[in-house]
Protein backbone atom coordinates (compact mmCIF):
# COMPACT_ATOMS: atom_id res chain seq x y z
CA UNK A 1 0.00 0.00 0.00
CA UNK A 2 1.62 3.25 -0.72
CA UNK A 3 1.83 6.06 1.76
CA UNK A 4 -0.87 8.00 -0.24
CA UNK A 5 -3.63 5.73 0.63
CA UNK A 6 -1.52 5.29 4.23
CA UNK A 7 -2.07 9.30 4.49
CA UNK A 8 -5.46 9.26 3.84
CA UNK A 9 -6.18 6.48 5.39
CA UNK A 10 -4.84 8.15 8.84
CA UNK A 11 -6.65 11.18 7.75
CA UNK A 12 -9.84 9.70 7.75
CA UNK A 13 -9.42 7.76 11.06
CA UNK A 14 -8.41 11.42 12.50
CA UNK A 15 -11.88 12.30 11.69
CA UNK A 16 -13.21 9.73 13.04
CA UNK A 17 -11.41 10.12 16.08
CA UNK A 18 -13.12 13.66 16.54
CA UNK A 19 -16.42 12.61 15.40
CA UNK A 20 -16.06 10.65 18.70
CA UNK A 21 -14.55 13.22 20.46
CA UNK A 22 -17.83 15.44 19.52
CA UNK A 23 -20.26 12.23 20.78
CA UNK A 24 -18.20 11.92 24.05
CA UNK A 25 -18.54 15.55 24.55
CA UNK A 26 -22.25 15.83 23.70
CA UNK A 27 -23.02 12.68 25.89
CA UNK A 28 -21.41 14.25 28.83
CA UNK A 29 -23.46 17.20 28.46
CA UNK A 30 -26.33 16.05 28.22
CA UNK A 31 -26.07 13.80 31.04
CA UNK A 32 -25.07 16.59 33.25
CA UNK A 33 -27.18 19.31 32.05
CA UNK A 34 -30.47 17.82 31.34
CA UNK A 35 -31.31 16.97 34.79
CA UNK A 36 -30.72 21.48 35.67
CA UNK A 37 -32.85 22.19 32.70
CA UNK A 38 -35.63 19.79 33.85
CA UNK A 39 -35.83 21.27 37.43
CA UNK A 40 -35.18 24.46 36.29
CA UNK A 41 -38.26 24.58 33.91
CA UNK A 42 -39.77 22.81 36.84
CA UNK A 43 -39.72 25.25 39.33
CA UNK A 44 -39.99 27.73 36.96
CA UNK A 45 -43.92 26.81 36.22
CA UNK A 46 -44.27 26.33 39.69
CA UNK A 47 -43.40 30.27 39.87
CA UNK A 48 -45.76 30.99 36.91
CA UNK A 49 -48.73 29.14 38.77
CA UNK A 50 -47.95 30.97 41.93
CA UNK A 51 -47.57 34.55 40.19
CA UNK A 52 -51.38 33.80 38.91
CA UNK A 53 -53.24 32.63 41.97
CA UNK A 54 -52.09 35.77 43.52
CA UNK A 55 -55.40 37.77 44.09
CA UNK A 56 -53.67 41.22 44.41
CA UNK A 57 -50.43 41.76 42.19
CA UNK A 58 -48.41 44.42 43.59
CA UNK A 59 -44.76 46.10 41.58
CA UNK A 60 -42.43 43.81 44.37
CA UNK A 61 -43.93 40.78 43.15
CA UNK A 62 -44.04 41.64 39.86
CA UNK A 63 -40.66 42.83 39.89
CA UNK A 64 -39.40 39.57 41.38
CA UNK A 65 -40.59 37.06 38.97
CA UNK A 66 -39.93 38.86 35.94
CA UNK A 67 -36.30 38.84 36.93
CA UNK A 68 -36.51 34.98 37.81
CA UNK A 69 -37.92 34.81 34.39
CA UNK A 70 -35.51 36.92 32.99
CA UNK A 71 -32.90 34.71 34.36
CA UNK A 72 -34.11 31.00 33.00
CA UNK A 73 -34.58 32.87 29.66
CA UNK A 74 -30.72 34.18 29.82
CA UNK A 75 -30.39 29.49 29.96
CA UNK A 76 -32.54 28.95 27.46
CA UNK A 77 -35.25 28.62 29.08
CA UNK A 78 -38.79 29.97 28.66
CA UNK A 79 -41.96 30.50 30.23
CA UNK A 80 -44.29 30.47 26.91
CA UNK A 81 -46.17 26.95 26.51
CA UNK A 82 -45.17 26.14 23.19
CA UNK A 83 -40.83 26.37 24.31
CA UNK A 84 -41.19 23.97 27.01
CA UNK A 85 -41.44 20.87 24.51
CA UNK A 86 -38.34 20.91 23.11
CA UNK A 87 -34.88 20.71 25.19
CA UNK A 88 -31.75 23.08 24.69
CA UNK A 89 -29.86 19.24 26.36
CA UNK A 90 -31.03 16.22 23.95
CA UNK A 91 -28.33 14.85 22.18
CA UNK A 92 -28.52 16.20 19.25
CA UNK A 93 -28.69 19.80 20.86
CA UNK A 94 -25.78 18.94 23.16
CA UNK A 95 -23.41 17.91 20.07
CA UNK A 96 -24.36 21.10 18.45
CA UNK A 97 -23.39 23.10 21.39
CA UNK A 98 -20.03 20.71 21.60
CA UNK A 99 -19.51 21.15 18.44
CA UNK A 100 -19.90 25.57 18.27
CA UNK A 101 -17.76 25.55 21.74
CA UNK A 102 -14.63 23.33 19.70
CA UNK A 103 -14.78 25.53 17.03
CA UNK A 104 -15.12 28.71 18.72
CA UNK A 105 -18.21 29.83 17.11
CA UNK A 106 -20.47 30.18 20.32
CA UNK A 107 -23.39 31.46 19.68
CA UNK A 108 -23.98 31.32 23.18
CA UNK A 109 -27.79 30.50 23.03
CA UNK A 110 -27.15 27.79 25.11
CA UNK A 111 -24.65 28.22 28.26
CA UNK A 112 -24.33 25.36 31.16
CA UNK A 113 -26.63 25.75 33.62
CA UNK A 114 -24.32 23.81 36.58
CA UNK A 115 -20.89 23.92 37.73
CA UNK A 116 -19.82 21.00 37.09
CA UNK A 117 -21.24 21.67 33.58
CA UNK A 118 -18.94 24.54 33.50
CA UNK A 119 -15.70 23.08 34.78
CA UNK A 120 -16.26 20.14 31.84
CA UNK A 121 -16.40 23.17 29.24
CA UNK A 122 -13.38 24.77 29.96
CA UNK A 123 -11.79 21.12 30.01
CA UNK A 124 -13.40 20.16 26.84
CA UNK A 125 -12.67 23.42 25.12
CA UNK A 126 -8.81 23.02 26.16
CA UNK A 127 -8.46 19.98 24.10
CA UNK A 128 -10.76 20.44 21.44
CA UNK A 129 -10.28 23.57 20.40
CA UNK A 130 -6.34 22.61 19.24
CA UNK A 131 -7.64 19.52 18.44
CA UNK A 132 -10.17 20.73 15.55
CA UNK A 133 -7.64 23.50 14.65
CA UNK A 134 -5.62 20.44 14.15
CA UNK A 135 -8.21 18.49 12.25
CA UNK A 136 -8.77 21.15 9.83
CA UNK A 137 -5.15 22.06 8.58
CA UNK A 138 -4.69 18.61 8.00
CA UNK A 139 -7.97 18.33 5.64
CA UNK A 140 -6.90 21.61 4.14
CA UNK A 141 -3.34 20.26 3.72
CA UNK A 142 -4.52 17.61 1.60
CA UNK A 143 -6.85 19.70 -0.79
CA UNK A 144 -3.93 22.13 -1.22
CA UNK A 145 -3.08 20.28 -4.31
CA UNK A 146 -5.94 18.65 -6.00
CA UNK A 147 -7.91 22.28 -5.68
CA UNK A 148 -5.21 24.65 -6.01
CA UNK A 149 -2.03 23.20 -7.24
CA UNK A 150 -3.82 21.14 -9.84
CA UNK A 151 -6.15 23.72 -11.55
CA UNK A 152 -3.37 26.27 -11.59
CA UNK A 153 -1.14 24.00 -13.65
CA UNK A 154 -4.26 23.06 -15.94
CA UNK A 155 -4.62 26.48 -16.68
CA UNK A 156 -1.04 27.25 -17.88
CA UNK A 157 -0.84 24.22 -19.82
CA UNK A 158 -4.00 23.68 -21.79
CA UNK A 159 -5.33 27.42 -21.58
CA UNK A 160 -1.83 29.31 -22.13
CA UNK A 161 -2.86 31.11 -19.31
CA UNK A 162 0.83 33.39 -17.86
CA UNK A 163 1.48 32.77 -14.04
CA UNK A 164 0.54 35.78 -12.82
CA UNK A 165 -2.99 35.32 -14.81
CA UNK A 166 -3.52 31.46 -13.89
CA UNK A 167 -3.18 32.41 -10.22
CA UNK A 168 -5.69 34.80 -10.44
CA UNK A 169 -8.18 33.65 -12.37
CA UNK A 170 -7.90 30.47 -10.31
CA UNK A 171 -8.54 32.13 -6.94
CA UNK A 172 -11.50 34.41 -8.89
CA UNK A 173 -13.12 31.08 -9.65
CA UNK A 174 -12.11 29.57 -6.07
CA UNK A 175 -13.88 32.37 -4.40
CA UNK A 176 -16.79 32.54 -7.10
CA UNK A 177 -17.28 28.62 -6.14
CA UNK A 178 -17.16 29.48 -2.65
CA UNK A 179 -19.57 32.25 -2.30
CA UNK A 180 -22.24 30.51 -4.22
CA UNK A 181 -21.59 27.27 -2.22
CA UNK A 182 -21.30 28.19 1.36
CA UNK A 183 -22.97 31.66 1.32
CA UNK A 184 -25.95 31.68 -1.25
CA UNK A 185 -27.37 28.42 -1.49
CA UNK A 186 -27.39 27.97 1.89
CA UNK A 187 -28.59 30.90 2.69
CA UNK A 188 -31.82 30.01 -0.21
CA UNK A 189 -31.87 26.84 2.13
CA UNK A 190 -31.77 28.81 5.88
CA UNK A 191 -34.60 31.13 4.50
CA UNK A 192 -36.85 28.79 3.50
CA UNK A 193 -36.83 26.30 6.61
CA UNK A 194 -36.33 29.42 9.11
CA UNK A 195 -39.83 30.79 8.91
CA UNK A 196 -38.68 34.36 10.14
CA UNK A 197 -35.72 34.59 8.15
CA UNK A 198 -35.25 36.58 5.42
CA UNK A 199 -32.65 35.81 2.77
CA UNK A 200 -30.38 38.43 3.73
CA UNK A 201 -30.85 37.40 7.67
CA UNK A 202 -29.49 34.37 6.35
CA UNK A 203 -26.83 35.49 4.39
CA UNK A 204 -25.98 37.36 7.72
CA UNK A 205 -25.80 34.20 9.51
CA UNK A 206 -23.75 32.04 7.38
CA UNK A 207 -21.10 34.75 7.27
CA UNK A 208 -21.01 35.55 11.39
CA UNK A 209 -20.70 31.88 11.48
CA UNK A 210 -18.27 30.90 8.81
CA UNK A 211 -16.53 33.67 10.08
CA UNK A 212 -16.70 32.56 13.55
CA UNK A 213 -18.23 35.08 15.41
CA UNK A 214 -21.09 33.60 16.25
CA UNK A 215 -23.23 36.35 18.07
CA UNK A 216 -25.97 34.48 18.76
CA UNK A 217 -28.70 36.62 17.58
CA UNK A 218 -29.46 34.05 14.58
CA UNK A 219 -29.43 30.39 15.77
CA UNK A 220 -30.51 27.37 13.25
CA UNK A 221 -33.18 24.98 15.26
CA UNK A 222 -34.54 27.02 17.54
CA UNK A 223 -38.12 27.92 16.81
CA UNK A 224 -40.71 26.15 18.98
CA UNK A 225 -41.95 22.85 16.56
CA UNK A 226 -39.11 22.46 14.39
CA UNK A 227 -39.61 19.40 12.21
CA UNK A 228 -36.51 16.81 12.11
CA UNK A 229 -35.05 19.12 14.78
CA UNK A 230 -32.15 17.21 15.36
CA UNK A 231 -31.04 15.98 11.96
CA UNK A 232 -31.37 19.69 11.24
CA UNK A 233 -29.01 20.66 13.55
CA UNK A 234 -26.38 17.49 12.42
CA UNK A 235 -26.68 18.95 8.99
CA UNK A 236 -25.57 22.70 10.39
CA UNK A 237 -22.70 21.18 12.23
CA UNK A 238 -21.70 19.37 8.90
CA UNK A 239 -21.89 22.36 6.80
CA UNK A 240 -20.08 24.77 9.76
CA UNK A 241 -17.47 21.85 9.68
CA UNK A 242 -16.66 22.00 6.16
CA UNK A 243 -17.33 25.52 5.71
CA UNK A 244 -14.60 26.38 7.96
CA UNK A 245 -12.27 24.28 6.28
CA UNK A 246 -13.27 25.91 3.09
CA UNK A 247 -12.38 28.97 4.09
CA UNK A 248 -9.31 28.68 5.96
CA UNK A 249 -8.32 26.97 2.31
CA UNK A 250 -9.37 30.24 0.43
CA UNK A 251 -7.48 31.89 3.11
CA UNK A 252 -4.01 29.54 2.43
CA UNK A 253 -5.02 29.95 -1.53
CA UNK A 254 -4.90 34.05 -1.22
CA UNK A 255 -1.99 33.93 1.09
CA UNK A 256 -0.17 32.05 -1.96
CA UNK A 257 -1.26 34.39 -4.51
CA UNK A 258 -0.19 37.77 -2.65
CA UNK A 259 2.93 36.17 -2.22
CA UNK A 260 3.30 35.47 -5.87
CA UNK A 261 2.18 39.30 -7.02
CA UNK A 262 4.64 40.54 -4.32
CA UNK A 263 1.83 41.75 -2.01
CA UNK A 264 3.50 40.28 1.10
CA UNK A 265 7.07 42.08 0.36
CA UNK A 266 5.39 44.80 0.01
CA UNK A 267 3.66 44.81 2.93
CA UNK A 268 6.91 42.68 4.45
CA UNK A 269 4.66 40.03 5.88
CA UNK A 270 6.25 36.16 5.91
CA UNK A 271 6.02 34.54 2.48
CA UNK A 272 4.55 31.15 2.22
CA UNK A 273 8.69 30.23 0.94
CA UNK A 274 9.09 29.81 4.61
CA UNK A 275 6.17 27.39 5.06
CA UNK A 276 7.20 24.96 2.16
CA UNK A 277 8.59 22.43 4.05
CA UNK A 278 5.78 22.06 6.40
CA UNK A 279 3.35 21.73 3.00
CA UNK A 280 6.05 19.07 1.73
CA UNK A 281 5.90 17.52 5.46
CA UNK A 282 1.91 16.00 5.96
CA UNK A 283 0.73 16.09 9.73
CA UNK A 284 -0.02 12.84 9.89
CA UNK A 285 3.02 10.50 8.85
CA UNK A 286 2.56 7.55 7.34
CA UNK A 287 5.78 6.17 9.27
CA UNK A 288 9.54 6.28 9.10
CA UNK A 289 10.14 2.83 7.26
CA UNK A 290 7.91 4.52 4.18
CA UNK A 291 10.01 7.67 4.05
CA UNK A 292 11.22 6.97 0.50
CA UNK A 293 7.30 6.68 -0.48
CA UNK A 294 6.39 9.79 1.22
CA UNK A 295 9.04 11.77 -0.41
CA UNK A 296 7.80 10.56 -3.33
CA UNK A 297 4.10 11.21 -3.23
CA UNK A 298 5.18 14.67 -1.61
CA UNK A 299 6.49 15.38 -5.36
CA UNK A 300 3.35 17.61 -6.18
CA UNK A 301 4.64 20.24 -4.13
CA UNK A 302 8.55 19.53 -5.44
CA UNK A 303 9.93 22.28 -7.83
CA UNK A 304 10.67 20.16 -9.82
CA UNK A 305 7.83 17.75 -10.69
CA UNK A 306 4.68 19.82 -10.62
CA UNK A 307 4.28 23.85 -10.91
CA UNK A 308 3.32 25.54 -7.65
CA UNK A 309 2.73 28.76 -6.40
CA UNK A 310 6.44 28.84 -5.09
CA UNK A 311 7.60 27.34 -8.81
CA UNK A 312 6.29 30.64 -10.55
CA UNK A 313 9.00 33.13 -11.00
CA UNK A 314 8.21 36.36 -9.33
Amino acid sequence: MSSGYKSWILLTGFILFYVAYLLLGALVFSTIERPVEDKLKSDIQVLKEEFLNQSCVNATSLENFLEKVLQANKYGISILPNSSASSNWDFASSLFFANTLVTTVGYGHTTPLSDTGKAFSIFYALLGVPFTMLVLTACVQRLMHPVTYGPISMCRQRIGLDPLTATAFHFAILLLLVVLGFFVVPAVVFSHIEDTWSFLDAIYFCFITLCTIGLGDYVPGEKPGQKFRSLYKISVMVYLFLGLMIMYLVLRAFHRMADLHGLTSFFQLPHCDEDTEEDKEPIIEAGPEDQHEAEASAKPLDPASQTSYNTINR
